[in-house]
């Protein structure tokens, strides 16, 4: 037994028993009490470093052999908890009384709640009441059925089972509490699990996302109306009044008060500046002005942090990006590892077990199959419809709190608690892998629709895809496609990329108001300046990263677009060296390119040097072109240049100095030859020819470029690795997405912007592709073909 502490078993207030635990005072630090032969585990705080450590070992282990198989994080943590507690290792005691005594828990769980409060505030902070907004029929449908069925079915089944069985009265107490707890879908939790398999913004996971918002409501409303009659049932009516007006009066304290301190402090922190050290204090001590306010009233602690991280504005993912390192990365991992430790498998028994077993077995049968059916109902494919009703039958952090909340104030017993905690490990562990492997964003364009500029006729609206993450490439992109309008019309859907932060929900939809963004006003100025020529129009994507280029593919997909402009990872600084670096955002290029159901033009903008040259209305284009699919696609893409006066083209055709021997593509041959054709007596346009022997001529060639005064340089991404004008070249590529050619221009001793353009191998016919649409995707399509199709008739009608 620990010096620090006496064990022994006293009556408690309630008529049961309980553990009194005797501490001496004066044992939190142990000072070097080792070297006097002291044990450091007696005393408050190494233990409690002693048990962070350990969290943090266990709990990375077991996520580094689940990562693999989708588990999550807290998933992790739990089974850390329960390898660490009663059921594993806590058999042990001597293991048991030196790293988890009774007198070192209370320390241990005191911090752990502390960091739950302030994770309950950044999961407020990243629920987004505008979700309410969207939710339609289908979401209501869904997310009441997946809440109602299978708690009107539990409660019907615990009244049978508990009618028909002879079980002990803890039992029979504690089953409606199952099935009620097993009827959740948290929002939170649903929308963390969608981050974790990257399927947050595609179809089903806006569905899920909606779906979970109107489970949460029925949640709440049905907890809130069983609360007040059990509180009206146990007390008087004036106590039940009294309760319920100082829950409005905090409420509006919060509302009023609270909130817009908050909100002040954050439009105190400049935009791209660190907060101040006394502005983030300030919110802490909101936040536990919050839980104080709520525990007082008789509410969870973390219940009013909660509500204030859903009521701020957005300003208030400032401060809960800050929170989230220290609380999620350490507090946070000790609660659910306590939630594990109290996991004790031999409490389980099995006439009871049994009955446990048949309730919860049920609920989630009928969660499952109420959310398949009516998936099924609304036309979702049987794949998606089977991933939907899993992504509903999900548990966690959430409901690992709720858990251990009701078994630590007596309303779940041992069993129940361990039960509902392994069964939703079970469940969520079964479903978390057949959802990746069930449902696949990209199914729904890839090998559907490889469009392509080569697909169109000379004549043929062009259909551009242009993806902005900020509006430093615009002046390059307004140049671009004011020297491609000619004699074919241009529709060009602008996506605005933005990266998920402070909301828990993606969005992808069209944008009518642009007041506030510069990009949008600046290509709609171009629209009405070349009015019969281009036609904008304009969409919003808020996703994370990891997901990004499924907004883009889908939207390339259901709009047909010939092709999507991607801007480059890499900043240039005005003396044209490398400024800022996006890995996210090469992240998403990568993906774009590896999936997109249309061809992709990377560009690495060097605007600036672009318009130095504006004064005289030019714009000189080099096309380099050595062979290839994507440098036909290139050479289909610069077509488009050809009946602007104010273009200048220099085609430069690398080929090989004993060509004549080799049968060259007739693609290649054929398109040269037509660009020819169109392009005698044309002045602007030149046309040269160099024969290279080997990788050295073909650099020195390039090297050459740097004398010339373009504007921008257009090349196809991948040429053929076994041509002698690329040996050696092509085994080092510091950027894989541009190709070997590409990644040479985008050194930073070249000073003109270069367009670096991918076929993507053709596919099925467009056209009937053009009529599929997706359930959920968070915006309507009015810019399809004909209704583009329309603007340009009453363009050129006027």
């Amino acid at each position: 037994m620990s010096p620090s502490s006496t064990l022994g078993i006293v009556e408690a207030p309630s008529g049961g028993e309980d553990i009194l635990i005797c501490q001496f005072i004066h044992m939190t630090n142990s000072q070097g009490s080792t070297w006097f032969g002291g044990d450091p585990f007696s005393y408050t705080v190494p233990l409690l470093l002693a048990q962070f450590c350990l969290i943090f070992f266990v709990t990375s282990l077991v996520w580094l052999f689940l990562r693999p198989c989708k588990q999550g994080m807290v998933s992790a943590q739990l089974i850390g908890g329960i390898i660490m507690g009663k059921s594993c290792l806590g058999r042990i005691r001597a293991y048991s009384d030196k790293i988890f005594p009774a007198s070192g828990r209370q320390i241990l769980e005191t911090s752990a709640d502390l960091g739950f409060i302030l994770y309950l505030f950044i999961i407020g902070v990243h629920v987004d009441l505008n979700l309410v907004k969207k939710v339609e029929r289908y979401a209501v449908v869904i997310g009441v059925s997946c809440f109602v069925a299978p708690l009107a079915i539990g409660l019907g089944v615990t009244f049978l089972v508990t009618n028909t069985m002879d079980l002990d009265p803890e039992t029979v107490i504690c089953l409606p509490f199952v099935a009620s707890l097993t009827a959740i879908s948290s929002f939170p939790v649903i929308t963390s699990l969608l981050t974790d398999l990257n399927i947050l913004n595609s179809e089903i996971g806006r569905m899920a996302t909606l779906a979970s918002v109107v489970s949460d409501i029925c949640n709440y409303c049905i907890s809130i109306i069983s609360g007040g009659l059990v509180v009206y049932l146990m007390t008087r009516r004036f106590e039940v009044i009294m309760s319920v007006i100082c829950a409005i009066l905090f409420f509006m304290v919060i509302l009023f008060i609270l909130r817009p301190m908050i909100t002040f402090v954050a439009k105190r922190v400049s935009e791209g500046h660190q907060i101040k050290e006394s502005h983030f204090v300030v919110v802490v001590v909101v936040v536990l002005i919050c839980s104080l306010g709520s525990e007082v009233l008789g509410q969870p602690a973390g219940l009013g942090t909660f509500i204030l991280g859903v009521l701020i504005p957005d300003g208030g993912r400032l401060f809960a990006d800050k929170m989230e390192t220290f609380s999620i990365g350490l507090l946070v991992p000790a609660k659910f590892v306590i939630s594990g430790l109290i996991v004790d498998v031999s409490s389980i028994h099995a006439f009871s077990g049994f009955a446990y077993g048949i309730v919860l077995f049920i609920c989630y049968t009928c969660k499952f199959l109420s959310v398949f059916i009516v998936s099924l109902y609304y036309k979702l494919p049987t794949r998606d419809a089977c991933a939907l009703a899993l992504i509903m039958c999900c548990k966690g952090a959430i409901e690992a709190a709720l858990y251990i909340t009701l078994f630590e104030d007596g309303v779940i017993g041992r069993q129940a608690y361990s039960l509902l905690l392994l069964s939703s490990l079970l469940v969520t562990g079964i479903a978390r892998p057949l959802i990746a492997h069930l449902y696949d964003p990209s199914s729904r364009y890839l090998g559907l629709c490889k469009n392509s500029i080569m697909l169109n006729q000379p004549n043929d609206e062009l259909r551009m895809l242009l993806c902005i993450h900020d509006a430093d490439s615009i002046p390059t992109i307004l140049s671009f496609i004011d020297a491609m309008h000619g004699n074919r019309p241009i529709a060009l859907f602008a996506l605005s990329l933005t990266e998920l932060k402070g909301r828990g929900a993606a969005v992808l939809e069209q944008t009518t108001d642009i007041t506030s963004n510069q990009a949008a006003k600046a290509l709609n100025s171009l629209a009405d300046r070349i009015a019969g020529h281009l036609v904008v129009r304009h969409f919003t994507s808020i996703s994370p990263y990891a997901s990004m280029h499924d907004d883009v593919c889908t939207l390339a997909a259901d709009q047909i677009a010939n092709i999507a402009i991607l801007p480059f990872h890499k900043e240039y600084t005005m003396d044209g060296t490398v400024g800022l670096s996006s890995p996210s955002v090469r992240m998403v290029n990568q993906n774009v390119m590896d999936k997109s159901p249309c061809s992709v033009a990377i560009l690495v903008d060097r605007g600036q040097f672009l318009v130095n040259h504006k004064s005289n209305q030019s714009f000189h284009v080099c096309l380099l072109f050595l062979g290839g699919m994507d440098d036909c696609e290139a050479l289909a893409l610069c077509t488009g240049f050809i009946h602007n006066h104010n273009v200048t083209i220099t085609f430069l055709w690398l080929r090989p100095w004993d060509h004549a021997k080799y049968t060259q593509q007739n693609v290649e041959i054929e398109m040269v030859n037509q660009f020819k054709a169109k392009t005698i007596g044309y002045h602007r346009i030149n046309y040269k020819e160099e024969l290279v022997k080997d990788a050295i001529d073909t650099t020195t060639v390039i090297g050459s470029l740097k004398d010339y005064d373009f504007d921008l340089c257009v090349v196809g991404r991948s040429h053929d690795a076994e041509s002698e004008m690329l040996a050696g070249i092509n085994e080092w590529s510091e950027c894989p997405e541009l190709g070997v050619i590409g990644d040479m221009l985008a050194n930073p001793d070249f000073h003109f912007s270069v367009l670096v353009v991918q076929q993507q191998p053709a596919g099925a016919d467009i056209g009937k592709y053009a009529n599929v649409q997706p359930v959920a995707s968070g915006y309507i399509s009015s810019s399809r073909y004909s209704d583009c199709k329309d603007d340009f008739d009453s363009f050129h009608r006027v």
